[in-house]
């Protein structure tokens, strides 16, 4: 029988809430050698994840987008939607302003063959593994995928 993602992930992850401050993610994160976690509301649904890549705006910060300026327009050579965005995430003081949302999600009950195919096709580092109501149960990440490899479960 073929493994399943709830065969190899790690149950009960942990998790920050929006209204955390950075700070205390980020020392989360450092404390117990992870790179990111799900983001849930109140309720216990999932949000959205945070990881490094997200805390990384605060320290490089980020260059106003080149532009050219012809009588009263501007127009811009990147999007500045991506612009506004990283503006966003380089002075957000709180996980709810540098998260990554919507959180792409995996199921206990899929193949860990589809789910690794999923992590490698969307270039993600982890999912969060919900249950019918949303609810995180676990949390798939590359590290995982390896053992049960080292493991023989593969």
């Amino acid at each position: 029988m073929a493994a399943t993602v709830a065969d190899v992930m790690s149950r009960d992850p942990i998790a920050v809430n929006p209204h955390t401050p950075l700070k205390e993610a980020i020392k989360l994160l450092a404390e117990h050698r992870i790179s990111g976690m799900p983001v849930i509301d109140d309720g216990g649904q999932l949000v959205g994840v945070i990881s490094e890549t997200d805390l990384m705006w605060q320290e490089a910060g980020m260059e106003v987008p080149p532009f050219i300026a012809i009588l009263d327009s501007v127009i811009y050579l990147k999007n500045p939607l991506q612009f506004e965005r990283e503006l966003h995430k380089a002075i957000g003081q709180t996980v709810g302003d540098v998260m990554t949302q919507p959180a792409t999600t995996t199921r206990p009950d899929v193949s860990l063959h589809d789910a690794t195919k999923h992590l490698l096709d969307g270039g993600f580092h982890r999912l969060p593994v919900v249950d019918g109501a949303g609810a995180v149960v676990g949390i798939l990440t590359r590290g995982d995928i390896v053992r049960a490899m080292a493991a023989g479960l593969e």
